[in-house]
């Protein structure tokens, strides 16, 4: 957030300079309240790009992963996401952690990677029993291996056939 904050201000005071050397170039001729209008500007817009460029730029920083659910909101602070809702959460199947066992071939461990602007990436350790449709979260310390490759302890959670995290691991293989 802080290079964010950084960046609007070098915009600002980039296009601020712009202003400065076109009315320095018409000798005068263009009003003065220019050069803090275009560094407003300039801050604005840099933060504007940044809030819908965001989800774009994560998906490249993070190679390998399917989004499976994302979240587009608006606010009355930001009146321009009346227009184009920002992206500001979501959740996706990291495709490099897929993993299956041998002799259970129905069922796979991925990492869901839960992602919110200005937070850390938070990733979830998940199975998924592709056939019965149901999935258990492995972020309690009872749920174990066993050596067969079933899980011992664990919740499921039955799913919807349609359910977007489930279809994108489950096509693992």
């Amino acid at each position: 957030m802080l290079f964010e904050l950084i960046a609007a201000v070098v915009a600002g005071v980039a296009l601020a300079g712009v202003a400065m050397l076109l009315r320095w170039l018409s000798r005068g001729l263009l009003p003065k309240w220019i050069v803090p209008t275009m560094a407003g500007l300039g801050m604005l817009g840099y933060s504007i790009w940044s809030e819908y460029s965001w989800f774009d730029r994560m998906n490249l920083a993070l190679p390998g992963i399917e989004v499976s659910w994302k979240n587009s909101q608006t606010a009355f602070w930001r009146p321009w996401s009346y227009i184009e809702p920002v992206t500001t959460r979501f959740s996706a199947v990291d495709m490099k952690t897929a993993r299956r066992h041998p002799n259970q071939p129905g069922l796979v461990m991925v990492d869901i990677l839960l992602l919110a602007r200005w937070q850390p990436v938070k990733p979830v350790k998940v199975v998924y029993d592709c056939p019965n449709m149901q999935r258990a979260d492995l972020v309690d310390t009872n749920v174990s291996i066993a050596d067969d490759g079933s899980l011992v302890g664990a919740d499921w959670v039955k799913l919807d056939a349609e359910d977007a995290a489930m279809k994108i691991a489950c096509t693992t293989r």
